[in-house]
């Protein structure tokens, strides 16, 4: 099917785009609610020590001994966890359409996301990412963090594609603005029929 543009590649977001965010800032007041945390010094610690997380330096152990065992706890590192990994929902619609236009245009789909590497593992498998997703640029495996560009240079490098044969999408402004200034056509996601007609106009038009 002929397009305007000769799209061959997605890079896209997971959390906000493909998923929820998997330990945003909601995540961690619920469970601060929930096991009786002081929320203010969690999150200092948080901010602290989560960006060495997500370029995969500290282990999910590591960052939860920094943030919240410091100090003895009447809960178990297994019941935080599996509390961190109930966090996240999927967005069937968002999932959906990028499996559809994989297989419509034969595309090539590929994430690029800030995740730390437990986190990443267990999204992946518990929805299925790796069904469609083709490879992962996360920060955890190759150590940049959005927004360094080199991450989008890496993505590109895997690819084999150049900037203007792929079309990225995330939530955050910042995100698409630093892939444009690559050349990346970028589509700031924030609901599903908007994105979809961002879509349409690089010429990724469902036919169904």
């Amino acid at each position: 099917m002929s397009r305007p543009f000769d799209i061959t590649t997605l890079f896209l977001d997971i959390g906000g785009v493909l998923l929820t965010n998997g330990w945003d800032r909601k995540a961690r007041v619920r469970a601060a609610d929930k096991f009786g945390l002081d929320y203010e010094e969690t999150d200092e610690r948080h901010h602290l020590t989560f960006d060495t997380y997500e370029e995969g330096k500290l282990s999910l152990d590591e960052y939860l001994n920094r943030v919240v065992f410091y100090e003895q706890r009447s809960f178990s590192r297994e019941e935080f966890k599996q509390f961190m990994y109930a966090q996240t929902q999927p967005f069937p619609e968002m999932i959906e359409l990028m499996k559809d236009l994989k297989k419509q245009y034969n595309l090539r789909v590929a994430v690029v996301s800030n995740e730390g590497r437990e986190l990443t593992t267990h999204r992946v498998q518990q929805y299925q990412l790796n069904a469609f997703v083709d490879f992962f640029v996360s920060s955890c495996f190759v150590h940049y963090r959005k927004p360094d560009a080199d991450i989008y240079r890496m993505a590109l490098d895997i690819a084999q594609a150049s900037p203007e044969q792929v079309v990225y999408v995330d939530d955050r402004a910042l995100f698409v603005e630093v892939a444009q200034g690559l050349g990346i056509r970028g589509v700031i996601h924030k609901e599903y029929q908007t994105t979809r007609k961002a879509m349409d106009a690089f010429g990724l038009s469902l036919t169904r």
